[in-house]
């Protein structure tokens, strides 16, 4: 954490640093916070399927008394629905599931890309982070329409698969959870590959070359020694994949199909088709706590081993 009382650089006036500070807090505010609180407080407001204001509604006219005519009308009724109504059970328990696998692939297929992208001639490695970040400048809508092309019956992967004659029939992989899958690795790669990267790239050399002078084998030393030196790239990249994937809406939408069940899809279905904007912001803060709590947590563990360290 940054102390406003420390010394500051010449030049830099106290007040000039705090404005500074100050900034990315005030972004805080005004774009996680502040919406965070509006759609937490619809969600302990009263069902009801139509457009916005739901009650009750907050009269500073009225003073204190609003304030707590306002506070006693608020209930928890739409977070029970979720726990009673079996969907929405499914939806997160489905969501966790399939985000958990799909972290794990990309990381099987992350890791080895990142060594050897860490471990590439040095004028190589800005072509191939370049190469990673291309398809980024891409919508994500056309790279996922461009796997119904792919994955399609009739599509290339088909295609190519019955002209060499692997497969007389063509496999029905659209609108399947392993659609998704392909999607969601495919969608979220780079996320993994960077901070991987970024660690192995940071790989102190001598380390290995310390570990085969003493009779190590190339196996081991990798086991012994550059795993457990990129762990940290391996928790970023995880959390950076599977966050987003939990609420995934595009991807399982498109080539999921209606059998994929995911909580964005359910999220959209409420918000925009029942038009039951309470139960869905119930759903939208109980999929918040849901991540958040376990990264929380995760903290809090890595600070007490960092100060039981030092």
């Amino acid at each position: 954490m940054t102390d406003a009382s420390a010394p500051t650089p010449a030049g830099t006036s106290p007040w000039g640093r705090r404005l500074v500070i100050a900034i990315p807090y005030l972004w805080l505010l005004v774009f996680f916070l502040a919406p965070f609180f509006i759609v937490l407080k619809i969600s302990f407001s009263d069902t009801v399927i139509a457009q916005p204001p739901y009650t009750p509604l907050l009269d500073l006219a009225q003073g204190w008394q609003g304030i707590k005519d306002w506070w006693a009308g608020l209930d928890a009724e739409n977070y029970g629905i979720l726990f009673e109504d079996e969907l929405y059970v499914a939806s997160y328990l489905s969501s966790l599931r399939i985000a958990t696998i799909s972290t794990l692939l990309t990381l099987l297929i992350a890791y080895p890309m990142a060594y050897a992208m860490a471990r590439a001639p040095k004028g190589w490695r800005a072509m191939l982070l370049m190469a990673v970040i291309l398809p980024f400048w891409t919508s994500l809508l056309i790279r996922v329409y461009a796997w119904i092309g792919i994955l399609s019956p009739e599509g290339l992967l088909n295609a190519f698969l019955l002209w060499t004659g692997i497969i007389s029939e063509p496999l029905y992989i659209m609108n399947t959870e392993t659609a998704v899958f392909i999607g969601i690795v495919y969608s979220y790669l780079p996320f993994m590959v960077l901070p991987l990267y970024a660690s192995l790239e940071k790989l102190d050399d001598t380390l290995l070359e310390a570990a085969a002078d003493l009779g190590s084998p190339p196996w081991k030393a990798f086991w012994q020694i550059t795993v457990p030196l990129s762990l940290p790239g391996v928790v970023a990249g995880c959390f950076l994949v599977f966050i987003p994937a939990v609420g995934e809406f595009v991807i399982p939408d498109l080539l999921g199909g209606s059998e994929t069940l995911m909580i964005g899809k359910t999220l959209y279905n409420e918000f925009f088709m029942n038009r039951d904007w309470p139960v869905s912001s119930a759903i939208a803060v109980l999929l918040l706590l849901v991540l958040v709590l376990p990264i929380a947590i995760y903290n809090n563990v890595q600070a007490r081993e960092v100060g039981a360290k030092t």
